[in-house]
């Protein structure tokens, strides 16, 4: 049954009551018995119509204890607490599914944002379509104030761009020729022709629209719980109130403790505050796959944190260029070449370096490989270009004289990542590469520790100097360098087995084992990369820190709101049945108690939909973290 026939038969049979009322007033009882009964039988069909369906499913439903109550209280001849069971029971319905709405209310404004057409050029001319019948490769044109329809690369054309829908961020951020724009996103100002390469439910909206459907469906083991139990409890106050009859034959206080021991708002009190919960982090750019994903995060006491593209930037620059024989531009050309096969940051980082010197890359690359976690090697014009790290050299029998490795030292202790470079298995060079730590990282870790964190870890692939540094200036509590993708598993799995309830985030690409071993893994956005959503359980889109410390916050206060929720449901129930046995509370005067019990519940959870932890951390600001001095920093060694 819809919300507004509810509504309606809520008012129709609301009324009858009230007509009855009057009726009693004046002495007409046979006809305010007449009204009473067809009230009670307007309210009271769509509730026994829906015990019956659960019933053929083999299931007890709170309905079917609702129907006993009124058929039962009609064959007594208590026609008024009929109707008004019945009345109330209905209305409550309404009322629940109204304000439920709401915990679901950031999903539909997500949904409402969906763009529905666009401008694209075909056969020279520009035509607007539906978004169903954009394809990848179309030239979409984009206009100020308009929704951007598809993800794809910038050909033309500047503009501020509100990534709300996908970061939760509502400052407009700047795009230009060759950056990414993404579906559900507005143009504040300017103008863009963009190519498609992602349409329909392939782009990052589509899929943030479907993983909160899918996360707001799934079930805790809390929900789980209470399901079980409420299948094991309503047949069982079936069974206990027939023995209630028949110690005390009195059918009135039978019924009572029939609808008094109703579990409604037990049943929904975990599923209404994960609803609430998933919402407020979709709205706020934190994507949650689901309510145990809640359920973990609020349990971590431990930290692990990659470095590179987690607490700094990700958006490292070539600092220093060290050539040992050969020109500088000409080392760069050699290492830029090989490393175009390369994902790797640092990789990417020395090919963005060439181009902006313009300097070629245009040559065939033979067997080329990339070492994982070390570093790459290719033959260029049948030379041999070794690019990586100390271990790689090593691995290669690749010398580092005392001079080059005291200038690598010396670059390492100022916060830079060094990258050796070698031809035909002679070192020629070393590349310096630097990134500036997340200016909200500090505060994050902060705030995490403020709100129960007992402590921070940061793994890292880079060298134990660099580590150190932004250990110190972070107040990381343990730090491990130089550490390859399996050696961060190994550390994970030992922090397990020492007891730790473990959060790890990465970017989402080489720390995806890691993620994966923690208890809970989230992923930096990184302005949602496929890798990132399918990585992690949590994902921060707009690539910002302080969105972790929001979403551990918003975890914990959940599972407490789920708690109270589940502790009043109860509570009630019990103080309910202590009245009915005290002979204090009668089955209008109870159902109404039970109903009224079922709304605050709801109301409760509503309130997360709200919920900012930035102003809840307003009254811890006077907690600090201590930056360290002269820290160990433990590093695998490779």
């Amino acid at each position: 049954m819809t919300g507004k026939m509810k509504a309606r038969l809520a008012a129709i049979t609301g009324l009858l009551l009230a007509v009855s009322f009057i009726l009693h007033l004046f002495g007409f009882s046979d006809w305010k018995n007449y009204l009473l009964i067809l009230s009670a039988i307007i309210a009271g069909y769509p509730i026994v119509i829906q015990a019956v369906q659960t019933l053929r499913m083999r299931a007890f439903s709170i309905e079917l204890l609702v129907s006993i109550a009124i058929i039962g209280a009609l064959f007594i001849g208590e026609y008024v607490e009929s109707a008004v069971v019945s009345f109330l029971f209905l209305f409550g319905a309404y009322l629940e599914a109204r304000t439920l709405e709401k915990t679901r209310s950031s999903l539909k404004s997500l949904i409402a944002m969906a763009p529905m057409e666009a401008t694209v050029f075909r056969d020279g001319e520009k035509v607007t379509l539906s978004i169903d019948e954009v394809v990848k490769g179309d030239r979409v044109l984009i206009h100020s104030g308009e929704k951007v329809a598809i993800d794809g690369r910038i050909v033309s054309g500047t503009a501020s761009i509100n990534e709300a829908t996908i970061t939760g961020e509502s400052v407009p951020v700047h795009k230009q020729t060759d950056d990414h724009v993404f579906s559900g996103t507005i143009i504040d100002n300017g103008y863009l022709e963009v190519i498609a390469e992602k349409v329909g439910d392939d782009t990052t909206f589509a899929k943030i629209i479907e993983l909160v459907e899918e996360a707001q469906e799934s079930k805790t083991k809390t929900e789980k719980f209470l399901e079980r139990f409420a299948s094991i409890y309503t047949p069982a106050i079936v069974g206990l109130s027939i023995l209630v009859y028949l110690f005390t034959r009195n059918i009135e206080f039978t019924l009572t403790f029939l609808v008094i021991a109703c579990p409604g708002a037990l049943v929904i009190s975990a599923p209404v505050s994960i609803v609430a919960g998933i919402g407020n982090g979709a709205k706020r750019g934190v994507l949650i796959k689901g309510g145990e994903s809640l359920e973990k995060l609020a349990k971590i006491d431990t930290v692990v944190f990659d470095k590179t593209g987690t607490l700094t930037k990700g958006q490292p620059e070539v600092t220093d260029i060290k050539s040992f024989g050969c020109d500088e531009n000409e080392l760069l050309q050699w290492v830029a070449q090989a490393e175009v096969i390369s994902e790797h940051h640092l990789g990417q980082t020395i090919v963005k370096e060439a181009k902006s010197r313009n300097l070629q890359l245009n040559k065939q690359l033979d067997q080329a490989e990339v070492i994982k976690g070390n570093g790459i090697q290719a033959r260029i014009d049948n030379q041999l270009i070794t690019v990586g790290t100390r271990k790689l050299m090593a691995e290669n029998g690749i010398e580092i004289d005392a001079a080059a490795e005291a200038h690598a030292v010396n670059r390492e202790k100022q916060g830079n990542t060094v990258v050796f470079a070698a031809v035909n298995d002679r070192l020629e060079g070393i590349i310096s590469i630097a990134d500036q730590v997340r200016p909200e990282a500090a505060e994050t870790i902060r705030r995490l520790k403020a709100s129960g964190v007992k402590q921070i870890v940061m793994l890292t692939g880079d060298n134990r100097h660099t580590a150190e540094l932004v250990a110190n200036k972070l107040g990381i509590d343990q730090v491990y360098a130089q550490m390859l993708p399996e050696n961060k598993v190994e550390r994970i799995q030992q922090l397990k087995q020492g007891g730790a309830r473990v959060a790890m985030i990465g970017d989402g690409i080489n720390d995806a084992p890691a993620i994966a071993t923690a208890d809970i893994g989230l992923a930096m956005g990184g302005s949602g990369t496929d890798i990132s959503l399918e990585t992690a359980e949590i994902v921060l889109m707009a690539d910002k820190l302080d969105q972790f410390a929001h979403a551990y916050s918003l975890a914990k206060t959940t599972v407490r709101n789920m708690k109270q929720n589940t502790f009043f449901a109860v509570g009630t129930v019990i103080l309910l049945l202590i009245g009915v046995l005290l002979q204090k509370v009668f089955l209008a005067s109870g159902m109404l108690i039970h109903e009224l019990s079922v709304l605050l519940v709801v109301l409760n959870a509503v309130r997360l939909t709200r919920y900012n932890s930035d102003k809840q951390g307003r009254g811890n600001r006077k907690v600090s973290i201590p930056v360290r001095k002269g820290r160990r920093v433990k590093h695998e060694s490779l």
